[in-house]
């Protein structure tokens, strides 16, 4: 029921217009009387409320008194909210003001269903490329998204980690200094036809943060460490036991000298 008073109020009903809807579809018909006392409510709220949708052909009202109001059966109100809402899309869409050019700004956005809500806008209008860098966890959530992409001939570069085939594991940075951070969360980006991208972090609580620019800078970042990520993959797959051979112990010292330890750490090492 609650998804479905929200799914009502996200196609622009009130919450009241809502509750009336569901209960008038319930009972079949029912006059104003009836649906306040059930929903308790005042009445005049409810009078108002079934004005507003009879007026908008969303709810009939019946011969009588009192009236008994019912509302349209699902099918003919999808098939009514969906012409209104397409003619209201195709009307913004040519007459919305266009103004000049925007400097590429950073936009944050919270929450889980609108990072994974502005993911999905984003892919769904890819014309030529998608790099991908997440984990498998992630990608399952947007499969059905990432094959449409192909689909429509758009060339879909990924990285997945979590899995055998995925690349090798980031170096982890510590913290500088003391301050605690969540280490539960698992990174992800998204470079969308070399012009819009998304840098995030997604949690084991279902949370997640992210991102949002269009700024050439952070988008060639983002093109290059996943180029440079990806041809050392591909380096280590065909010359590792080569490079292991040929560095032995300095391998791992190569890549701890541009890892740093935390600072705060190492004084207390050395303190003791």
């Amino acid at each position: 029921m609650e998804q479905l008073l929200l799914h009502l109020r996200n196609l622009g009903f009130t919450e009241m217009e809502s509750k009336i809807m569901v209960e008038l579809a319930t009972k079949g018909q029912a006059s104003g009387y009836e649906v306040a006392k059930q929903l308790g409510v005042s009445r005049s709220n409810v009078y108002a409320a079934l004005q507003r949708l009879t007026q908008q052909g969303y709810v009939r009202c019946g011969e009588g008194e009192p009236a008994r109001y019912s509302v349209l059966n699902p099918e003919e109100l999808a098939t009514m909210i969906s012409g209104r809402v397409q003619a209201s899309l195709a009307y913004m869409e040519s007459e919305m003001p266009r103004g000049g050019p925007v400097s590429p700004s950073f936009y944050n956005v919270e929450g889980d269903r609108n990072v994974l809500g502005a993911l999905i806008r984003q892919l769904n209008m890819a014309e030529q490329e998608i790099v991908v860098d997440m984990w498998r966890e992630e990608a399952s959530l947007l499969r059905s998204e990432l094959e449409q992409a192909e689909l429509r001939g758009v060339r879909l570069l990924w990285a997945f980690d979590g899995g055998n085939a995925a690349p090798a594991t980031y170096p982890v940075w510590p913290p500088l200094g003391r301050d605690s951070k969540r280490t539960d969360g698992r990174k992800f980006s998204f470079v969308i036809d070399r012009s819009w991208c998304m840098l995030g972090m997604r949690y084991e609580d279902g949370s997640a943060q992210a991102v949002v620019t269009e700024h050439p800078v952070l988008v060639d970042l983002l093109l290059n460490h996943f180029a440079q990520e990806m041809v050392l993959f591909e380096l280590e797959q065909d010359m590792g036991a080569e490079l292991e051979e040929r560095y032995g112990e300095r391998y791992s010292k190569i890549n701890s000298k541009y890892v740093m330890h935390d600072p705060v750490d190492d004084g207390e090492e050395q303190a003791q």
